[in-house]
């Protein structure tokens, strides 16, 4: 069985990887998909990265944690919620069950019979990708709310000095 995840993952932090460790032991075996959304979006104040950047964090993310069964691909936005889910299932590989704590992801996923299922939050007020954006565009202690290879990442491309940019900092 496969599930799907759908987030920005601006930056991909420690929420997200305990969330995937979660999913991993209450479905042992299974594999998660990663749905990239607003892929199109970069280098801007809320979408900084690239989709293939984002990419490369989670597969580091997921390479350091040993979590074999999970991928992501990149899925632009269709500005159109009636035909998202179909929009979604053409760019990922097949799925059975789908994991949000958004509202609407869960409203539109279960409108097309879809199963949907919450995942725990880990300490949202620190891991938050908002949070960790600021503390990055304002110098503050962002590294130790991402996996040390997606720090590593975001230091080799300059993240935290390209939000200081976007930001007008």
């Amino acid at each position: 069985m496969r599930g799907l995840l759908v987030g920005r993952f601006q930056p991909f932090h420690n929420g997200h990887l305990e969330v995937l460790r979660h999913l991993a032991r209450l479905h042992p075996g299974d594999s998660v998909v990663l749905g990239v959304g607003s892929a199109q979006e970069s280098y801007t104040p809320t979408n900084p990265f690239t989709a293939a950047e984002r990419q490369e964090m989670i597969a580091r993310g997921l390479a350091e944690a040993r979590i074999p069964n999970a991928s992501a691909i990149p899925v632009p936005d269709v500005q159109r919620h009636a035909i998202w889910v179909a929009h979604l299932r053409e760019l990922v590989p097949p799925f059975d069950r789908v994991y949000t704590n958004n509202p609407l992801t869960r409203l539109l996923f279960e409108r097309e019979g879809v199963p949907v299922e919450s995942t725990p939050l880990f300490d949202r007020a620190a891991l938050s990708g908002t949070h960790i954006r600021t503390l990055m565009a304002d110098s503050g202690p962002w590294r130790p709310l991402v996996p040390e290879s997606v720090a590593r990442f975001l230091e080799e491309i300059d993240g935290p000095n390209r939000l200081r940019i976007l930001g007008g900092r």
